[in-house]
């Protein structure tokens, strides 16, 4: 496998593996966690469309764990002014200490991921991973 892709896969099933814990304390499912960090982490995104074009997570599943969600409170649902055909997904209060948590596993996962680099290393892999997102915006601009 090409190391790159190796690299993505890895870091994918180790931050899943991180999640799990909080997931079964908190009885969600990964893919309602995952939303509602996303929602949470990206106020720019905020409708069940979003969601499936930027985390490309099937529509079916999104709905399932969107309503899931409205149901036990931590989100609500709200129509776009001007477009009566969206509808913004909003964080509630009650989501607020899973939403806090959520954080705390990313962060504790991203000091994990570079641990024992010391702090050149660290700088040259964030410049390398921002040279790679600006080759990636580049490569999207043509699929969109």
């Amino acid at each position: 496998m090409n190391p790159s892709m190796e690299f993505a896969q890895k870091t994918t099933l180790a931050y899943n593996a991180a999640c799990k814990p909080l997931c079964q304390e908190l009885k969600l499912p990964q893919t309602a966690f995952d939303i509602l960090l996303f929602l949470a982490n990206n106020p720019g995104y905020n409708t069940a469309s979003d969601i499936v074009e930027v985390r490309k997570v099937k529509a079916n599943l999104v709905s399932v764990n969107v309503d899931k969600l409205v149901q036990e409170g931590y989100l609500v649902r709200q129509a776009v002014e001007g477009d009566r055909r969206k509808t913004q997904l909003l964080c509630t209060e009650k989501a607020a200490p899973i939403i806090a948590q959520g954080r705390a596993v990313q962060q504790a996962f991203g000091e994990q991921l570079l641990n024992g680099l010391d702090p050149d290393t660290r700088a040259s892999f964030f410049r390398a991973v921002e040279g790679i997102n600006r080759n990636l915006d580049v490569m999207l601009k043509g699929v969109h």
